[in-house]
C-alpha cells in the first residue's frame, strides 16, 4: 500500500480518469437553507432537489485552468492541483459520499499500475476516440479504444 501512494504520476493519473470520465453522471441534493444560483440568481428554497452534474463540473473552465477537455494527468501536479474541492466529486461529497470511494480508487491504481508493467499502449486513432458517452445512471465512454501489446 505505502509503495503504491509513493507513485505520485499514477494518483494523478487517476484522479484525470475519474475527472475525464466520472463513474456516476451526478447527485441529487436537498438544501438545508434558501440560496440563490451564483450568476442567474436564481431563488431555491429549502427542501428543494437540485442535481449536481459531476461531468459539468468537471469541465467546467472556472474551476480548471488547464483545458478540461484535454486528458492531462499532469495538470495535477501543476495549476490545477489546488482546484476548488468541490470541482472533482466522482463519489459524490461531503458526508454522504459513496462508501466504495477509496476501494475504488484503490482498486483503480493497482489495475493501473500491473497494466503499465505489463502492457504497452498505443492510440487507437481518430476514428476509435471519437468521444462522447452513454450516460444512464453510470457514464460510460462511448467511442474510446486503444490498442495494446502484452510485453511478457
Amino acid at each position: 500500500m505505502d509503495r503504491l501512494d509513493s507513485l505520485v504520476y499514477l494518483d494523478c493519473v487517476a484522479k484525470e480518469v475519474l475527472r475525464f470520465c466520472p463513474p456516476a453522471v451526478g447527485t441529487f441534493r436537498t438544501l438545508t437553507v434558501d440560496d440563490r444560483l451564483p450568476g442567474s440568481g436564481s431563488q431555491l428554497f429549502k427542501g428543494d432537489q437540485v442535481f449536481v452534474p459531476f461531468y459539468t463540473l468537471t469541465r467546467d473552465t472556472q474551476h480548471w485552468s488547464i483545458d478540461p477537455e484535454l486528458f492531462y494527468p499532469e495538470r495535477f501536479l501543476r495549476e490545477d492541483k489546488h482546484h476548488h474541492p468541490y470541482a472533482l466529486i466522482p463519489f459524490g461529497g461531503g458526508h454522504r459520499q459513496c462508501l466504495g470511494r477509496d476501494l475504488a480508487r484503490f482498486i483503480l491504481k493497482v489495475i493501473a499500475a500491473q497494466l503499465m508493467l505489463n502492457v504497452t499502449f498505443f492510440d487507437g486513432g481518430p476514428q476509435v476516440n471519437a468521444g462522447g458517452q452513454w450516460s444512464r445512471a453510470t457514464t460510460v465512454p462511448r467511442h474510446f479504444g486503444v490498442t495494446i501489446e502484452f510485453d511478457r
